[in-house]
């Protein structure tokens, strides 16, 4: 079972981040004054994730950190110190989405802390809830890459496929294009194929029928809606009988 390692994005921001207290500073309105108290990072990072705390007080918090996230990476450190705060909140996922996809925790971190930066500018002034609100876009935004980078079918020999339709169904052919090396000394790129998720069995059942020969009596597949079979293919060549 995948789990996180302690070489990742998360863990090198934890230690830029411990006891940094960049400025300007973040103030806490829990009381009567009008103007706050300074609070330091670790702390507000307490409170952000205290569900005793007021929601009204971490509102307040999360709104100032939105704000600190529009800071200039190089001339300050709270771009840093946002995406620290932010890190107890999409741990979990990122071990969900390393776990489920088997995916590489340096991806998979990167995304999450690309989509909380995005959620996170998103932000308006009347937002309700803006922590759950970032929390949330965030790792859903996340789950949503790595589903669609799921149904990918990477292929990294292109010789002998050929530009022409090896699989059809009945939404149309599925078609690869490339461009071969111009002699055999010269290098070929990879290339990417991209199937929908419903077309893929559709793509084998071709492959199938072009290697037995019954290309000509393969002209689809459909759903049987019998346990998890999900194509017949006819073994019967065109102009025979039996």
């Amino acid at each position: 079972m995948p789990i996180l390692s302690s070489s990742g994005l998360f863990t090198s921001i934890e230690r830029q981040c411990t006891g940094w207290n960049p400025a300007p500073e973040l103030r806490l309105f829990d009381g009567p004054s009008e103007v706050g108290i300074p609070i330091d990072l670790e702390k507000a990072r307490q409170v952000l994730y205290d569900r005793s705390v007021d929601p009204v007080v971490r509102a307040v918090l999360w709104h100032q950190i939105a704000e600190r996230g529009e800071c200039d990476a190089k001339r300050s450190d709270w771009p840093s110190a946002v995406v620290w705060l932010g890190l107890p909140g999409l741990r979990r996922t990122a071990f969900k989405i390393v776990r489920y996809f088997c995916a590489e925790q340096e991806d998979v971190e990167a995304e999450l802390v690309t989509c909380y930066l995005e959620a996170l500018a998103e932000v308006g002034a009347d937002t309700p809830d803006p922590g759950g609100w970032v929390l949330r876009s965030a790792c859903s935004r996340a789950w949503t890459v790595w589903r669609k980078a799921r149904l990918e079918v990477a292929m990294d020999e292109v010789e002998g496929t050929g530009g022409r339709p090896v699989a059809t169904d009945m939404n149309g052919p599925w078609q690869v294009d490339y461009d071969p090396p111009g002699r055999p000394s010269e290098l070929s790129a990879t290339r990417r194929i991209t199937v929908p998720a419903h077309r893929v069995e559709g793509v084998r059942i071709g492959a199938l029928a072009q290697a037995w020969g019954l290309t000509d009596t393969a002209t689809g597949t459909r759903y049987s809606g019998r346990g998890r079979q999900v194509a017949a293919l006819s073994l019967r060549r065109v102009g025979r009988n039996g």
